[in-house]
């Protein structure tokens, strides 16, 4: 991704004991707590997963390498979730071109009413245009990080939920959005460009609208991208704060108890538009971003590699994955 938004957002939503003890066998039986046992997420097999995906080559809509990827996806969730459905869709481009897309959804615990939604884009950037070299700037890009890596993360997450079964009262949704990073090339972004524009995370928009089950409801929803970056910086999104600060709490708390207060940082993040703000906007979905944010970049708030060519697999940490992952598989399985 990514657009930022260039003005500041209105904030968006804001038994006590007795006294007598219990005596002898009067006392009450205590249920005992449940233990819950969480998988080990295995960065190695993340890794692997970003690297088979950019292997494909650049996952644009429309291409050869998009559509081998979108097999490869559905197949290997096809092995792990008790559905997988593939949401093809049609939609219109900035520039009006009509174009197709593919969100593929994998479905874990299908008849449990409480639901998670995790969810990340597959396709990638069409052009390079923020690349240091003006050659390259309408080269496509791999997209390891911006992509790959959140996909990659849930693909991992996917093996362990189908080796290790999740609570039959808890059922998660994987959600991968296509066409996410379709928006205008930066040379162009002014012509097209409207306050609160519809140009990006056009998959995430179509299935807020038209989820992959009629009345699709959610406890709450997590977004991975920009996922696999070296020392990451994950700030709390203005968004995510603003839509869902209770669920951004749960997972940072999370983090910390986890040893990673480093890495996620309390510390306010910008306003960026990704596929989580349909979510909220759209199907009412209380749903975070765990995005890389970094202050000191050339690209804004955004990595390095963002919109570049180098954005590929040499710059995947598996360090960062393991992070991720790690907090994610708590998060979902201590629920």
């Amino acid at each position: 991704m990514k657009k930022i938004f260039l003005f500041i957002a209105a904030a968006l939503l804001l038994a006590s004991c007795g006294d007598n003890k219990p005596k002898g066998n009067d006392s009450p039986t205590e249920k005992p707590k449940k233990t819950v046992v969480v998988p080990q997420f295995n960065a190695d097999s993340a890794y692997q997963y970003v690297a088979a995906q950019t292997a494909f080559g650049p996952r644009v809509p429309e291409t050869h390498a998009h559509a081998q990827c979108a097999e490869w996806l559905t197949d290997k969730l096809t092995h792990c979730a008790d559905t997988v459905i593939v949401q093809e869709f049609r939609t219109r481009l900035f520039n009006g071109k009509g174009i197709d897309g593919k969100n593929i959804v994998a479905v874990f615990n299908p008849e449990a009413k409480k639901r998670i939604v995790l969810c990340a884009h597959w396709d990638s950037r069409p052009y390079a245009d923020h690349d240091g070299d003006e050659a390259n700037r309408h080269t496509p890009i791999d997209g390891a990080n911006d992509g790959a890596s959140g996909v990659g993360v849930l693909l991992e997450c996917a093996r362990q939920f189908k080796a290790q079964p999740l609570d039959e009262k808890l059922g998660v949704d994987i959600v991968l959005f296509d066409l996410e990073d379709y928006g205008p090339h930066q040379d162009q972004a002014m012509d097209y460009y409207e306050e609160n524009n519809n140009y990006w995370a056009l998959g995430s928009q179509y299935w807020s609208k038209q989820p992959h089950v009629y009345g699709y409801k959610a406890y709450y929803g997590i977004l991975l991208d920009m996922v696999g970056g070296p020392n990451p910086n994950f700030e709390k999104e203005y968004y995510s704060q603003g839509f869902a600060a209770w669920v951004v709490n749960k997972v940072w708390r999370k983090a910390a108890d986890l040893g990673y207060r480093e890495q996620f940082s309390t510390e306010q993040g910008t306003i960026i538009s990704d596929d989580h703000v349909p979510m909220n906007q759209i199907a009412g979905i209380p749903t975070i971003d765990i995005i890389d944010l970094q202050s000191n970049s050339s690209n804004g708030c955004f990595p390095e590699v963002w919109h570049t060519v180098n954005d590929n697999i040499e710059h995947i940490d598996k360090e960062t994955l393991g992070i991720v992952g790690n907090v994610l598989l708590h998060v979902v399985y201590e629920e």
